[in-house]
């Protein structure tokens, strides 16, 4: 009796796991076997990584906003409780990107802030 393969259908399979793992190093992106565990590895560092992506950038832009600050001698937590009070709503992607590349504009927000918290 002969056997069934399902030739075009493994193929196919093959071929988009195969195709998912190149650049891997090594058998890992030719051997079929260890191409799977290390796609679906690799999708799940994907999945968490896209989520701590934002977390990431988050503490990046309140770094910086923080060193922007103690240059003008407060600290992240009263320049954002300044602006808050002096009703300048502008999230920290803006501020960080304020504190880096303009830093005149950056001083003004903080004598705002300052002045609000009295």
């Amino acid at each position: 009796m002969s056997r069934a393969v399902n030739g075009t259908v493994n193929k196919a399979r093959h071929k988009k796991i195969l195709k998912l793992a190149k650049g891997y190093r090594g058998s890992n992106s030719t051997n079929f076997r260890t191409a799977i565990e290390k796609v679906e590895k690799g999708l799940q560092y994907a999945y968490r990584d896209r989520r701590q992506k934002k977390r990431d950038f988050r503490a990046l832009w309140i770094q910086r906003i923080n060193a922007g600050a103690r240059l003008h001698g407060l600290t992240y937590s009263v320049l954002i409780d300044g602006l808050k009070k002096a009703g300048i709503d502008l999230d920290r992607k803006v501020l960080a990107d304020l504190a880096v590349h303009e830093p005149e504009a950056f001083a003004s927000l903080c004598q705002q802030a300052q002045a609000a918290r009295g």
